[in-house]
């Protein structure tokens, strides 16, 4: 690890400032990021602990919605009794992840942040455009089987690894933002994380001395809320394809509500909006839920290794589907 200096933050407006300078970077649970300095990935020259914000809040808001702090753990946010009752596909995904032990202690904000776990950019022996622009991507031609089916290009293909942001994102929640001399703005979490393009290092939008504050969930809506991870062990794995799906069935039985996110699959919580204008308005069945696979993997394409990722986000997206509508499959 290389050596770095830390200073604690006082205020937002401080925090703000003192990650200004590109070779600072905030800190709060810092499950993920300490990894990173240990295998030197990140080397930042400072850290700034954001700890003693006032940031760890779940508070309901006047809208009925639900207003979940960055510094709010994410055992905190997975059992609390509001977010079980109306929200249970964050509950969910969340505990779908890692340990208790992480879980205590890994932050809202910080989850949202996490970096892939592509093993070409943990090693820094290894290409890496991520990690290091310009060399190369070695797991196009590589070992890729955790590695994206969507959303790729020929600089990187590596995945979004998180669980909770694929949840967020099917539940349409919005992320503030602060940022230095009192900036604010708020990102829908379908439009945080960024593909990879030319420009792969480029994780999410968060431009230098910008901040997460918190997350907001609207109010809470009718129907069945489901997270599905398909994994290589049964626990404690990162996903090979995961669904998170709010869908609502009404009385006549025609699909009335269809918000769907996928992990495993691309550089992001994989969105189409198309999924859900094609289910909407529909009675279910089997035929249908072949057609809603066929408009998120249109575009998909496997690399040797991670070839069966295609017709195993097909399955289980159609899996999902027939259990959210209580259609046989």
């Amino acid at each position: 690890m290389k050596p770095f200096d830390i200073q604690r933050a006082d205020s937002l407006v401080h925090a703000s400032q003192l990650c200004a300078d590109e070779q600072t970077q905030p800190i709060g649970g810092g499950t993920n990021l300490v990894d990173l300095l240990k295998l030197e990935v990140e080397t930042p020259g400072t850290l700034v602990d954001i700890n003693r914000l006032s940031m760890a809040g779940i508070d309901t808001m006047d809208d009925g919605g639900l207003r979940i702090g960055a510094l709010a753990s994410n055992t905190a946010v997975a059992v609390d009794e509001r977010v079980r009752a109306d929200w249970p596909v964050l509950s969910r995904a969340i505990l779908a992840g890692a340990t208790q032990q992480l879980r205590n202690r890994a932050t809202t904000g910080g989850n949202l942040c996490q970096r892939t776990r592509c093993y070409y950019f943990t090693n820094i022996d290894q290409p890496c455009n991520k990690r290091d622009p310009g060399s190369g991507c070695g797991a196009i031609k590589g070992v890729a089987r955790l590695h994206a089916v969507l959303g790729t290009s020929d600089q990187c293909i590596a995945t979004y690894p998180g669980d909770m942001a694929v949840a967020l994102a099917a539940l349409d929640a919005q992320v503030e933002i602060a940022g230095d001399n009192d900036r604010s703005r708020v990102v829908p979490v379908r439009d945080f994380h960024r593909l990879p393009g030319d420009t792969p290092w480029r994780d999410n939008v968060l431009e230098e001395g910008e901040i997460i504050t918190g997350v907001t969930l609207p109010k809470p809506v009718a129907g069945k809320q489901i997270y599905r991870k398909v994994r290589e062990r049964s626990s404690y794995a990162f996903a090979l394809v995961s669904v998170a799906a709010v869908v609502a069935v009404g009385d006549e039985g025609l699909i009335e509500r269809a918000d769907l996110a996928f992990g495993g699959l691309a550089h992001k919580p994989r969105h189409d909006p198309r999924i859900a204008e094609l289910l909407v308005g529909k009675a279910p069945d089997i035929a249908l839920f072949d057609k809603a696979a066929d408009l998120l993997l249109e575009d998909a394409q496997g690399y040797g290794e991670n070839d069966f990722k295609i017709p195993l986000a097909r399955r289980t997206l159609k899996a999902v589907l027939g259990e959210a509508t209580g259609t046989a499959s």
